[in-house]
């Protein structure tokens, strides 16, 4: 039972490839990759981005649970901030964030995937966290899509953790995310993702489609922050924040 239960998640899961791959292939291609070399096209072609993670994600069988405790002013940029335990999480916050277009701070590696890595390169921020060069890179390139009046969407744990199916658990979190927030005096949105580490783990053989829970949980506010006074404790807020969020929704 158990090997025919594997087998068939392993279809499900080339299904959801086969989505990927069609969607990229023909939107990507034809449209998204070459009017993405123009900056005045980004308003037109973020939708068709935007409805490549929707398309994705409720193509694969999976459904959202989207609390906001906190209200978003649709007319205000923000630095998102969630835990990260799943690949699809970049596709549930293209989903949810209707009204924020983000720019994800993401691994350089993704660059190396044909025709995706272009596309990536244009619209989100990729970072070699082995070079110095590259993380210094990072805070000039989010005040520029900041000022494209985009928002920018970090996972500070600077990657997808070891988190185990039944675990809770964060990695500590990295400084980029509170260094651009306080920097930029742009306030920092956190959210928490539940669920996705069951449903969708790195493993080729477990995982199910359902409903994934998402919550806006606060947003803090940076206009009378400093970096050396203030960014260790507004850090270790938001980590208590997603924590304790996560802990109450296994109890």
């Amino acid at each position: 039972m158990k090997y025919i239960k594997g087998f068939f998640v392993l279809l499900w899961r080339i299904w959801m490839i086969i989505l990927s791959l069609s969607y990229v292939l023909v939107i990507g291609v034809f449209i998204v990759l070459p009017l993405s070399h123009f900056d005045k096209t980004f308003p037109y072609i973020y939708p068709l981005v935007r409805f490549w993670g929707k398309f994705l994600l409720y193509g694969t069988g999976f459904t959202v649970d989207y609390k906001e405790y906190v209200a978003l002013n649709p007319n205000r940029n923000y630095v998102f901030i969630a835990n990260h335990s799943s690949v699809m999480d970049i596709m549930l916050m293209f989903t949810i964030l209707k009204d924020h277009p983000i720019a994800f701070v993401g691994k350089a590696e993704l660059l190396k995937i044909p025709i995706f890595g272009k596309i990536f390169e244009r619209f989100c921020i990729p970072v070699d966290r082995t070079s110095a060069r590259s993380k210094a890179n990072v805070y000039p390139e989010s005040i520029k899509k900041l000022k494209e009046n985009r928002s920018i969407f970090i996972f500070p744990e600077g990657g997808v953790t070891n988190q185990k199916e039944f675990e809770i658990y964060l990695d500590p979190f990295k400084n980029g995310a509170f260094n651009i927030a306080i920097e930029t005096k742009t306030p920092l949105a956190v959210i928490a993702i539940d669920g996705l580490n069951k449903m969708f783990p790195f493993n080729w053989f477990r995982g199910y489609p359902g409903k994934i829970k998402v919550r806006l949980l606060t947003i803090f506010e940076t206009d009378n922050l400093e970096i050396n006074k203030d960014r260790e404790a507004l850090k270790e807020a938001a980590f208590n924040t997603i924590l304790k969020d996560l802990q109450q929704c296994k109890n």
